[in-house]
């Protein structure tokens, strides 16, 4: 029977019990947070955020989410009476781009993380992240050239 239940065979032999929920991936609630609240108008409070996700998590999972998300630069929160509104800063890719800054600011020799991540690209998101370097580097030299903010 431990041989069984060691194999993973998912509750079956337990006589029909129900499997537990499926485990989230690393990040999914996070993005399923800030797809809510890119669908509000306005900022909104945590109840709002718990009903349109309509996954019965509890409120408290909800203010953390959103707490962890507040801390990455995510989200801004604004007190409203006893509780906050919160208002998204990133979609899914800037979350995602926090995320990455986050990696790299946690290492030493950010040049030799940089050089290895761009080596192992493939050709395709290595001429992507060259046309965008180009782009930026436009964007910032336009900038630099358009005067006083009088013009």
């Amino acid at each position: 029977m431990a041989e069984r239940d060691r194999a993973g065979d998912g509750g079956g032999a337990r006589g029909g019990a129900p499997e537990p929920p499926r485990r989230r991936g690393q990040g999914e609630l996070e993005a399923q947070v800030l797809a809510a609240l890119r669908q509000a108008r306005t900022p909104v409070n945590t109840g709002w955020v718990q009903q349109r996700l309509g996954t019965g998590l509890a409120y408290t999972t909800v203010i953390t989410i959103l707490t962890r998300l507040h801390a990455k630069g995510a989200v801004t929160r604004e007190r409203s009476g006893r509780s906050f509104v919160w208002t998204p800063t990133a979609d899914e890719a800037g979350l995602a781009a926090l995320r990455m800054r986050r990696v790299l600011d946690g290492e030493a020799d950010r040049g030799a993380v940089l050089a290895s991540f761009v080596t192992a690209l493939p050709p395709g998101d290595e001429e992507l992240l060259r046309g965008l370097l180009a782009q930026t580097e436009e964007e910032a030299g336009d900038e630099g050239a358009g005067g006083g903010a009088g013009d």
